[in-house]
């Protein structure tokens, strides 16, 4: 049973997204304006972003669920208001429109576009204006998904857990194999237009996002998300929906345009004997969190048999390319059934930097529901002497008969 609830709420071009996150324990210190906020401003970053990030200036809201700069242990629900939603509100109005409007008012789409999820849930939900899937479809909602996973980054840094991200590859372009990942990851690379680690291959990257708008085409790549402090003993092997790799590789591909999720080597350890691929297991007194042993090597991304195994979590999201694109391609207008020419909506090159981000809202996520399971608690106390009282059992447990 999951014990760290989320859901979102609102449309791309709406009054704004609603943020539901339930299960949180009490006396969390929480901030919007040093906690929430600089996270939702990361997501709006990166090289090849569209004109709707220079629109918007995200900032969360808190309705409920803190008082006095702590949680209180009840539902947390944040809001987050669109700034365009002044320039939509005949569009995306509530009310059934006048008889005697413009239609061209409500903007409607009808050529589905190739790639997104217009034609399939327009079928699905029986509607011919697109624009009544694509709205909630839109990555715009993914801003609310940084919002709770900010909340849970603040619970995991509250037990010496940090979640980072770093672009390895846009297009063709990725970084060397045997790139070095420091444990402030984000301080080293936020700076980055791209969020990559060498600069070179960030340079190159920039270039061939330059190449793809000039030809109005799109990029995609692959991110990697890097959690550091993970203690052995998160998720477990009993059950299939109890395996850590399982929830979190499910909560990375739940992101928009994410096509494959890897954990540690992934498909390259399908191409490697054995020997290439575990990590063996060596004694290291001082880490603690992993029962004072450690792996000589990371290759199973810090999880076996669906358990963290102490050592940095790894996990890699592949995001295809955006769909929305100004050269169009073919498509159906629903009215008619003749070809015709995709829509354009506002749509961005590259969205890789930013989805990275969303990546580390998503494995945080996951990785605060099974830090709650694992140690429980109605409170931070609570929970913090569970944990501690883990650790402490981890470390003084030795090896001889028990």
């Amino acid at each position: 049973m999951h014990r760290l609830i989320f859901r979102t709420a609102g449309e791309s071009h709406g009054r704004g997204l609603v943020a539901l996150l339930e299960g949180l324990p009490a006396g969390l210190p929480l901030s919007m304006k040093e906690d929430v906020d600089p996270e939702l401003r990361r997501r709006q970053g990166g090289y090849g972003r569209g004109r709707r990030m220079q629109i918007e200036s995200d900032r969360a809201e808190v309705m409920s669920g803190v008082r006095l700069g702590e949680t209180l242990g009840s539902p947390l629900a944040l809001l987050i208001w669109n700034r365009d939603w002044e320039n939509w509100t005949t569009a995306m109005g509530h009310e059934a429109p006048p008889p005697d409007g413009n239609p061209k008012a409500l903007r409607p789409h009808y050529l589905p576009r190739p790639g997104h999820a217009d034609l399939a849930g327009a079928l699905k939900y029986d509607r011919r204006d697109v624009r009544d899937i694509l709205e909630r479809a839109s990555a715009r909602e993914t801003a609310a998904r940084v919002a709770c996973g900010a909340v849970a980054k603040t619970l995991l840094r509250a037990f010496g857990v940090e979640v980072g991200s770093h672009v390895v590859s846009i297009g063709s372009v990725h970084i060397d194999d045997d790139h070095a990942v420091p444990r402030a990851l984000n301080a080293a690379v936020d700076e980055s237009p791209v969020r990559c680690l060498d600069e070179a291959t960030a340079t190159a990257m920039m270039a061939k996002i330059d190449a793809a708008k000039e030809r109005g085409d799109t990029l995609g790549g692959v991110f990697e998300v890097v959690a550091t402090g993970v203690p052995v003993g998160l998720g477990s092997h009993v059950s299939w929906d109890r395996k850590l790799d399982g929830r979190l590789a499910g909560a990375v591909m739940s992101i928009q345009a994410i096509k494959g999720v890897e954990l540690g080597l992934g498909f390259e350890g399908a191409r490697r004997p054995g020997s290439r691929v575990h990590d063996p297991i060596v004694r290291d007194e001082e880490h603690q969190r992993g029962g004072g042993m450690t792996r000589a090597s990371n290759r199973a991304g810090g999880l076996e048999g669906g358990i963290t195994t102490g050592e940095p979590l790894v996990v890699r999201g592949a995001m295809k390319p955006i769909a929305t694109l100004r050269s169009r391609l073919p498509s159906v207008d629903l009215r008619d059934g003749s070809a015709g020419d995709a829509a354009v909506e506002r749509s961005d090159v590259c969205a890789v930097p930013a989805a990275a981000v969303v990546g580390e809202a998503m494995v945080a996520l996951v990785l605060a529901d099974a830090l709650l399971e694992k140690f429980g608690g109605d409170s931070l106390d609570e929970m913090r002497r569970n944990f501690d009282s883990y650790v402490e059992h981890l470390t003084g447990r030795g090896f001889g008969e028990r």
